[in-house]
């Protein structure tokens, strides 16, 4: 876990930020030696979200299988990916 005093991004923001980058993982902001703020980089932050998104799509998927819903076999799921590749190419 990495925890810095609130007075670290207030003395040097370009430092801060360069150190969050660079650890690529969320940073505890302190004030009077309590925790306040979570921060991240954007692209730490861009990643957790996709992350997120993911495991929620997964855990719907876990459920549907359990509940018994038919699943598609691997030809199908590639034909329909590639469906989707070609439409998206058409549109741009």
């Amino acid at each position: 876990m990495n925890i810095k005093p609130s007075t670290s991004i207030r003395q040097d923001y370009n430092g801060f930020s360069k150190y969050c980058h660079e650890l690529d993982e969320p940073v505890i902001l302190t004030r009077n030696g309590e925790a306040d703020l979570v921060v991240m980089s954007h692209e730490t932050f861009g990643r957790m979200e996709a992350r997120n998104r993911l495991q929620a799509k997964l855990l719907v998927t876990e459920k549907q299988v359990a509940e018994g819903a038919e699943l598609m076999n691997h030809d199908d799921v590639i034909e329909t990916i590639r469906r989707k590749i070609n439409v998206a190419k058409e549109k741009n």
